[in-house]
C-alpha cells in the first residue's frame, strides 16, 4: 500500500513539473521571439533594398527620357526656325506653336511634332523658292546689274537704292547691310513687296524691255 502511494506521488510530481522546468520554457519562448524579430528585420531590409533599386531604376529611366526629349526638341526648334525664316522672307504671318511644353510631352508626341514642323518647313521653303513674279524679275535682272553689285547709289541684281531698301526691307538692311549682301531670293522677295503696291514701275526701262509696262 505504501508503495502504491509512493508511485502515485511520483506521477503527480512528474505532471506538475515538466521536464526542464519553467526556466527552460521561458528561454525557448524568448529564442522564438528573437528569431521572429530577426526574420522581420531581414524581410524589412530586403524590401527596402528592392524599393531603393526600383527608385534608382525609375530615376535612370526618367533621366534617359529627358535626354531623349532634349535631343528631339532640338530638331523641333530647328524646323520651327526654318519655317519662320522662310515665312519672314515671304512677308507672311508666322506659324504659331501649339503652346505645349516639350519637357511635359511623351517621346512619341515629340516625334510627331518633328514630323509636323518638318512638313511645315518644307512647304514654306517650296513657296519661298517660287515667288509670284520670279520669271518677270529674272528678266528685269538681266537688264540691271549683278546680284552682288555694290556700286551705289544702286545695289544688287535689281538695282535698289537706299530709300527703296529702307522702305521694303528695313530688317535686311539693318542685319545684313545693303542689297548686294542679300541672296538673290531675298532681293526678289523685297521686289515682290514693292510690286504689290507699285507694280513694275520702280524699274521703268528694264520692265518695259521685258514687256511688263
Amino acid at each position: 500500500m505504501q508503495s502504491l502511494r509512493t508511485n502515485a506521488r511520483t506521477a503527480y510530481d512528474y505532471q506538475a513539473k515538466p521536464l526542464g522546468g519553467g526556466a527552460s520554457l521561458r528561454r525557448f519562448t524568448l529564442a522564438c521571439v528573437g528569431l521572429l524579430v530577426f526574420c522581420a528585420s531581414v524581410t524589412g531590409a530586403l524590401q527596402a533594398a528592392v524599393g531603393n533599386q526600383a527608385t534608382a531604376a525609375g530615376k535612370t529611366t526618367e533621366a534617359k527620357r529627358q535626354a531623349a526629349i532634349q535631343w528631339l526638341g532640338g530638331q523641333v526648334y530647328g524646323y520651327q526656325r526654318a519655317t519662320w525664316r522662310w515665312e519672314q522672307l515671304m512677308g507672311v504671318q508666322k506659324t504659331p506653336t501649339e503652346g505645349r511644353v516639350l519637357a511635359e510631352m511623351s517621346i512619341s508626341d515629340v516625334q510627331r511634332a518633328i514630323a509636323l514642323w518638318k512638313h511645315r518647313a518644307d512647304a514654306a521653303r517650296r513657296l519661298a523658292e517660287r515667288p509670284p513674279h520670279l520669271t518677270q524679275f529674272l528678266c528685269i535682272h538681266r537688264f540691271e546689274g549683278n546680284w552682288t553689285d555694290s556700286g551705289g547709289p544702286y545695289y544688287g541684281g535689281l538695282q535698289m537704292d537706299l530709300g527703296f531698301q529702307r522702305t521694303y526691307a528695313p530688317l535686311l538692311l539693318r542685319t545684313k547691310g545693303t542689297a548686294d549682301h542679300w541672296t538673290p531670293l531675298e532681293q526678289i522677295w523685297v521686289a515682290e513687296k514693292a510690286a504689290k503696291s507699285r507694280g513694275f514701275y520702280p524699274w521703268p526701262n528694264t520692265a518695259r524691255s521685258c514687256g511688263l509696262l
